[in-house]
């Protein structure tokens, strides 16, 4: 058992590079600068999708941006929302805006993804952009894997020659978490293994790892006897699961389970509380880079 565990803190680390980044605009104030300006489309009522925003526009009015928010109905048409979409791209005073997923069914997420303009997709989603993520061109990354690199940037965390395992293979979290760990960069340079839902013997993948990273959505999957001792763990799992003791009637579980895993590792991320207040940071950071006009297309 590693004797120096030491507990990812999210909350904690989200507040230093929140504390950065409005400075920053203090000084793009002082100068005369334009500030920076997200805005956010949201449509429907998904209870998750509202807190998320509404944790977004307080965000913004920590660190001095700027923020809109255009609401739209679960029945809105597909053509209706481009049509906003490209309304939004013409306007300059919005440097970076995010569409907020999940979409009702009748509206084809590529379709509205992929008519955000790349110079404002602060989600990092467009083709485009992960086209420049995998050819290591100055681009926006996604927020949770953007996030994940901040809270190994910060806890000065070696990746170099590491072999870092990823579960999980999604568009948003692990495909793209697995080619920046494998990039030639800090954090980076690590030798990757991505595991999904049809690898055989995951334990004997999972067990090799020096940094594991898991984006399941399947809570408490990942046992001790799955990690190797000393290993680097960070859970990107969030899971509402009912429990009658709390107030709220459910708890958040991550897909790791944490209390037997914890002891083993150098370094991991509690649920909540780790990898997810650094989501938020990761969209500041990129919206400030629009409004700087740091990423050229």
């Amino acid at each position: 058992m590693p004797p120096n565990m030491i507990l990812i803190d999210g909350k904690a680390v989200a507040s230093f590079f929140k504390s950065q980044i409005a400075n920053e605009v203090n000084k793009m104030k002082k100068q005369g600068m334009k500030v920076p300006h997200l805005a956010a489309v949201l449509v429907g009522n998904n209870g998750s999708s509202e807190t998320y925003v509404a944790n977004k526009v307080k965000a913004c009015e920590l660190v001095g941006f700027e923020s809109s928010l255009f609401r739209f109905d679960d029945d809105v048409s597909e053509n209706e929302l481009l049509e906003k979409i490209k309304e939004i791209n013409a306007n300059d005073a919005i440097d970076g805006y995010i569409v907020q997923l999940p979409l009702p069914k009748h509206i084809s997420v590529d379709k509205i993804i992929n008519s955000i303009k790349p110079s404002k997709d602060v989600d990092g989603f467009h083709p485009e952009n992960t086209g420049r993520m995998v050819k290591n061109l100055p681009c926006y990354i996604a927020a949770t894997p953007f996030g994940i690199l901040k809270l190994l940037e910060y806890y000065k965390i070696e990746t170099k020659g590491k072999h870092c395992v990823v579960v999980g293979r999604s568009n948003i979290v692990g495909s793209p978490i697995s080619i920046l760990m494998a990039r030639d960069g800090n954090p980076g340079n690590c030798t990757v293994t991505l595991c999904h839902s049809k690898t055989e013997k995951l334990i004997d993948h999972t067990a090799k790892a020096d940094i594991l990273i898991v984006a399941l959505g399947k809570p408490e999957f990942i046992t001790a006897d799955m990690i190797k001792d000393g290993a680097v763990v960070i859970d990107v799992g969030l899971t509402r699961m009912p429990n009658a003791n709390k107030k709220s009637g459910f708890e958040l579980k991550g897909d790791v389970k944490f209390d037997e895993v914890a002891p083993k590792c150098s370094f991991i991320t509690p649920v909540p509380g780790g990898v997810g207040p650094m989501t938020i940071v990761a969209l500041l950071e990129n919206t400030l880079k629009a409004a700087r006009k740091e990423v050229y297309f």
